[in-house]
C-alpha cells in the first residue's frame, strides 16, 4: 500500500494515466480491482478526467499492475515485458563507471526487450538528449502513457543511480497538449513542447560524467518495487553550484538576484537557497567567487582603471570593491596588479580556482 502520507501529499498525477493502466487490464482480460485497492483509488473516481492521484498512489498502482499482469510495459508493446525486465536494465547499467556509460547501456539493452521503440542518447553543444524513436505503433489509447513512462523510467533510474536530481532543460512530445498538460512541468520541467517530431528530454551533459553512487545491495532494495517514476525525492542537484556559477559568469544581467536566477534554473528562490545550503555553500559565496575570479582576470590582463574593473564585476564603487578584494586576497587591487600578492595567498587562490 502507498505510504500513509500519500493522502496529504499533493494529488498531481493525471487520472488519464490511471485510465491507461485500467485499459491494460482490459487488454489482458483481467479486472483492475485489486490494483486500485492497493493504491487506495476508488473505482468510481477512475472515470473522472478532472481527478488526480498522488505520486505514491500512482507508483503503488503501477507496481501492482506490472506484477499482476506480468508485463512491465503494461500493454504498450507487441510482446510483454515480464516482471523483472527493467530490473535487468538496471543491473546491466549499475556497474558503469559514470552516468553516461550507464545510460548508453540502458539504451542498448532496451533493444533486447523490444524494438517497438528505440531509446538513444545524443550529446551536442553541452546538452545530453534522450530520444525515443517509435518503430511500431503503440495502441493509441496507451501511446502518451508509454512515451511518458519510458522517459520517466530512465530519468528516475539516472537520478537514483547518482543520488542526485538530474535537472532537465526541456522535454518534447509528439502529440498535442493533453487536457492535463499542466502536470507535465511537475513530471519533467517547465519547458515542455507538444507537437514535436519525437519524445525527448535534454539536460546538462556534465551529469554524464558523474560517478554512480549505488551498489548491488541498494539496487536489490530499490527493485522490491517498480522503478521510481518521480525524481522529487532527489532534492540535491550535484551540479547546481556549477550551474549557478556558469549563469553568474555568462548571464550576469539576467541572473542579478535570487528570484531571477531561480527562474533560469526552473526552480524557486527558496529551493535555490536550500539546495545550495545542502551543498555547503550559498548564493552570496558563489557570487563572491565569480566576482573574485573575474576581477583577478581583468587586473591581470588589462590596464583599465580600478574603478572600471569594479563596475565591470558588479560593484557600485571603487571603495566597496577594494574592501571586498582585500578580504578575498589580503591585498588591494593595485597591489595585486603589481604582483605584490603574498606567496601563501597566491597558493590559496590557485587552489580555490582549481575547485
Amino acid at each position: 500500500m502507498p505510504p500513509s502520507s500519500s493522502r496529504s501529499a499533493r494529488a498531481a498525477t493525471p487520472m488519464a494515466f490511471v485510465q491507461a493502466i485500467v485499459r491494460a487490464y482490459a487488454l489482458y482480460g483481467k479486472a483492475p480491482g485489486a490494483a486500485l485497492a492497493a493504491a487506495q483509488i476508488a473505482p468510481r473516481d477512475v472515470g473522472n478526467r478532472q481527478a488526480r492521484v498522488t505520486a505514491a498512489q500512482f507508483e503503488a498502482l503501477n507496481a501492482h499492475a506490472m506484477q499482476e499482469l506480468d508485463d512491465e510495459a503494461l500493454g504498450w508493446f507487441s510482446r510483454r515485458l515480464p516482471w523483472g525486465s527493467y530490473g535487468m536494465l538496471c543491473r546491466a547499467s549499475i556497474t558503469a563507471p559514470d552516468l553516461g556509460v550507464a545510460i548508453k547501456r540502458w539504451c542498448r539493452h532496451h533493444r533486447l526487450l523490444t524494438e517497438d521503440i528505440l531509446i538513444s542518447l545524443q550529446v551536442q553543444g553541452g546538452a545530453a538528449t534522450v530520444r525515443i524513436q517509435e518503430q511500431r505503433p503503440v495502441p493509441a489509447e496507451l501511446r502518451e502513457f508509454c512515451l511518458v513512462s519510458c522517459l520517466r523510467f530512465l530519468h528516475g533510474f539516472a537520478s537514483w543511480a547518482i543520488d542526485s536530481r538530474v535537472s532537465l532543460r526541456e522535454a518534447s512530445f509528439p502529440f498535442e497538449a493533453p487536457p492535463h498538460a499542466d502536470a507535465y512541468p511537475l513530471m519533467f520541467c517547465d519547458r515542455v513542447h507538444f507537437g514535436a517530431a519525437e519524445a525527448s528530454y535534454s539536460f546538462d551533459e556534465r551529469y554524464l560524467q558523474l560517478p554512480l553512487q549505488r551498489d548491488e545491495r541498494a539496487l536489490r532494495i530499490m527493485l522490491r518495487r517498480a522503478l521510481p517514476l518521480t525524481v522529487l525525492q532527489y532534492r540535491r542537484d550535484r551540479l547546481l553550484g556549477q550551474r549557478v556559477r556558469e549563469l553568474l559568469r555568462t548571464r550576469p544581467q539576467e541572473a542579478g538576484n535570487a528570484p531571477a536566477l531561480a527562474a533560469l534554473l526552473n526552480s524557486s528562490a527558496r529551493s535555490l537557497h536550500r539546495q545550495l545550503k545542502d551543498e555547503g555553500t550559498s548564493l552570496q559565496r558563489l557570487k563572491d567567487e565569480v566576482r573574485r575570479e573575474q576581477a583577478m582576470e581583468q587586473l591581470r590582463r588589462n590596464n583599465k582603471p580600478i574603478k572600471q574593473v569594479a563596475l565591470a564585476v558588479g560593484f557600485r564603487n571603487e571603495k566597496s570593491f577594494a574592501r571586498a578584494f582585500r578580504q578575498w586576497t589580503g591585498v588591494s587591487p593595485g597591489e595585486f596588479r603589481r604582483g605584490q600578492l603574498p606567496d601563501k595567498s597566491e597558493k590559496a587562490l590557485r587552489n580555490a580556482a582549481a575547485h
